[in-house]
């Protein structure tokens, strides 16, 4: 992820203008790097040390999406349709 593209991410989803680390923020750059690490592993299936990284950052940004569904249903809702992420 270049730092044009992490800036516009920071940018769509923070709150406020110096918010960068807000729950929904961190959602936002752990899809992108899910998305290139998937992209990356239909080329590469046996890397095995990578797919052990994308199965971690997919853990996290579930228990940070479990986290805002309790705090925030609305939020919740509105994030996962912005991303693209069923559930």
């Amino acid at each position: 992820m270049t730092k044009e593209r992490k800036t516009e991410i920071i940018k769509t989803y923070a709150k406020g203008e110096n918010d960068t680390g807000s729950t929904a923020v961190q959602v936002a750059l752990l899809t992108e790097r899910i998305n290139e690490l998937t992209e990356h592993l239909k080329f590469h299936k046996k890397d095995e040390h990578s797919r052990r990284g994308l199965l971690n950052m997919v853990g996290k940004r579930k228990s940070l999406l479990r986290y805002l569904e309790n705090r925030n249903i609305e939020e919740y809702r509105d994030l996962i349709a912005k991303l693209g992420i069923r559930k």
